[in-house]
């Protein structure tokens, strides 16, 4: 299987997210790990799951918690009920969301335990599947405080669980502190934080170091995409956020996220969301809904 890291970016006003999507019936071939933990609901679907050294076949609903960095993909073979479609409920989250200060107190000594055993994945079921399921689908509607509340929750749930067992072996290792995630990591960091202004490709490889061929080998290898892919997608990304914000219009959105023209903004923004800017913001300040995208969340 190709390995692929990927990197999420949390909205400014959310130390975590939660998101529901209609999942692809299809056979994914694509490891993904990432440096968030992420805990994934899967509805009305059976196909086969990879995590660690970890392979096993499964029939929904289907709850894990995943630790840093560890690789993971789903097969979705098809709908358990074909007349509703297959769906994930997917949150990622880092451990300190709510502080550092909270891990520390004596009541979380069973949440550092789960923490810590999630870096072998962990599968939920029974009483555990069926509680946490209700909590995450009441997440999707609420938000701020009430949010975090339902989240904590959630964690208190799966850290008392009697019902998981650890999926990887106990002598699988993850790739947090392997040179490869490492590189990437730096590469993200560097483009999170200069994105607004033009990015040299030599730069960059410099961060590794690497010559400028190499570099795009090795950076299309461990994400799946080109360094301005992915410089284009970070860009969009910030762009669609300060128009959502209201406080920009589009013309300043381009120029605070990197753009020097509003011809090359139009075309890479239809590109990555599928409408234009006026057209984005006409659709995303009608009614929310709690759904997400229309393909699957983190297939890897």
């Amino acid at each position: 299987m190709q390995y692929i890291y990927e990197n999420f970016t949390f909205p400014p006003d959310q130390s975590f997210t939660v998101r529901s999507d209609v999942l692809e019936i299809k056979k994914y071939t694509a490891l993904k790990s990432h440096i968030n933990f992420e805990i994934a609901l899967l509805e009305n679907c059976s196909g086969r799951r990879f995590i660690g050294d970890h392979i096993e076949d499964f029939e929904g609903p289907e709850l894990v918690l995943l630790g840093s960095y560890l690789p993971h993909c789903w097969q979705y073979y098809k709908a358990i009920d074909p007349r509703v479609h297959p769906q994930a409920v997917v949150i990622h989250f880092f451990p300190d969301f709510m502080g550092k200060e909270l891990l520390e107190k004596p009541e979380a000594r069973q949440l550092n335990k789960l923490l810590r055993q999630a870096a072998k994945g962990i599968l939920f079921t029974g009483n555990t599947l069926q509680e946490a399921q209700m909590i995450m689908h009441q997440m999707l509607f609420v938000s701020g405080l009430s949010r975090m509340a339902l989240m904590l929750r959630l964690l208190d749930v799966l850290s008392q669980s009697e019902s998981s067992h650890i999926l990887s072996s106990p002598y699988y290792n993850t790739v947090e502190n392997s040179g490869e995630a490492g590189k990437i990591n730096k590469v993200f960091e560097y483009i999170f934080q200069h994105f607004r202004e033009e990015i040299a490709l030599q730069e960059v490889a410099n961060l590794i170091p690497m010559s400028g061929a190499a570099f795009c080998r090795f950076f299309k290898r461990s994400t799946n995409r080109t360094l301005l892919d992915f410089v284009k997608e970070v860009r969009i990304g910030h762009a669609a956020r300060l128009l959502l914000e209201g406080q920009h219009n589009v013309a300043e959105a381009c120029y605070n996220s990197g753009y020097n023209n509003m011809s090359n903004f139009n075309k890479h923004f239809k590109e990555i969301k599928g409408l234009s800017p006026r057209e984005f913001l006409r659709q995303y300040q009608a009614p929310p809904s709690h759904k997400g995208s229309t393909t699957a969340p983190d297939q890897g």
